[in-house]
Parts: C-alpha cells; sequence; structure tokens
C-alpha cells in the first residue's frame, strides 16, 4: 500500500447559480514532506467545519484505482490527483479492505480509519454537475476519512502499513452498502 499523492487545498469563493458559496474541494497535489496535525494537513484548510473536517474528519483519503473508472465515466474532464477533493491518494487500499478502526502508520504519522466519505453538493460544484452527487454514491467509490492519531510528517511515495486491525470491525463498503441510496441524496 502506498500515498500516491498529497493534495491540499486553501477556501475559496465560487459563484454557484447566483449564490457565492466558500469551498474547499479544489486541492492541488504538492510535492515534500508535509505535517500531519490533528485537524488537517499544512497546506489545507476546510471551509464548513460544521459538516466537513474536525478531529474525525481531519484527512480524507480517496483510492487512485477509482480514477479509472471516472475517466471512463467522465471522460471529457480531466481529473489529476485531488480531483475529488482527497488530501491522500492512494494505493492499494480499497472500500473493501479498509475497517473502522484500522490504525495506519504513514511516513511518521499515525492515522485511524473514522468514516466513509458522504459528499455534499460542493463535490457538483466541482465537477460543475450537480447529478454529481448521487453517481459519485450510487458508485460506492467514496473514499474514507482519517483522523490524525499522532501528528507527523508525510510525503507522497511512502509505504501505508497497517499497525493495528480490529478483527470484527466493519469495511467502509459495508456501511455504504447497508445505506439506502435515497437517505444519501
Amino acid at each position: 500500500m502506498k500515498l500516491i499523492s498529497i493534495n491540499v487545498g486553501l477556501p475559496r469563493e465560487v459563484n454557484w447559480q447566483g449564490k457565492v458559496v466558500r469551498t474547499s474541494i479544489w486541492k492541488n497535489p504538492i510535492a515534500g514532506r508535509v505535517h500531519a496535525s490533528k485537524l488537517n494537513l499544512t497546506g489545507d484548510q476546510q471551509s464548513d467545519l460544521t459538516v466537513h473536517g474536525g478531529a474525525e474528519k481531519a484527512v480524507y483519503a480517496y483510492p487512485s484505482e477509482h480514477y479509472s473508472y471516472w475517466q471512463n465515466a467522465l471522460a471529457d474532464i480531466e481529473l489529476p490527483w485531488g480531483a475529488f477533493g482527497e488530501n491522500f491518494t492512494t494505493e492499494g487500499m480499497l472500500e473493501d479492505q479498509v475497517r473502522i478502526g484500522d490504525r495506519l502508520q504513514i511516513g511518521s504519522a499515525e492515522f485511524v480509519v473514522t468514516q466513509p466519505r458522504m459528499p455534499c453538493f460542493k463535490l457538483g460544484i466541482r465537477f460543475n454537475d450537480m447529478k454529481m452527487v448521487k453517481r459519485f454514491l450510487e458508485s460506492k467509490r467514496t473514499g474514507f476519512y482519517l483522523a490524525v492519531v499522532r501528528e507527523g510528517e508525510v510525503n507522497a511515495g511512502d509505504e501505508i502499513y497497517f499497525k493495528a486491525q480490529p478483527e470484527d470491525g466493519v469495511t467502509i463498503a459495508d456501511i455504504v452498502n447497508r445505506m439506502p441510496m435515497s437517505d444519501l441524496v
């Protein structure tokens, strides 16, 4: 398992359907070591802490393996790492393999898997398509949030190690598959 890309972004205001919306959905890959703190990565900031961020959602991870699916589904859209608003683009960590409570070592930082991502309307703004949230959830390619257990430094290319895995834990896919789609969109 590997950390392919680290992506960060700061809040910006965008015009959407006649309103100004503050969002941090646009993330850009960065090079070099990055500090993972209890609430986010250096250079990254969440826009609306009532629904995003906080200690339980400090870092959003998304599997690189999903990009080929989206490249086919969204053929006319360029998809650089970070396109889905993720902080970590990973390799070898799919939703059916990752459990709530898994502890991960990346670089000198330690993380715990907390929950799947349930995107808000800002994903639709990012792709200029309000149906994108529904498409994203129906695909069941949600990625997952991480809490920072031990602050430290991470770098693209770092190996990802499981430090602990609860034997009876539920996977991210278990949770997403049990949720009625009508509750999600």
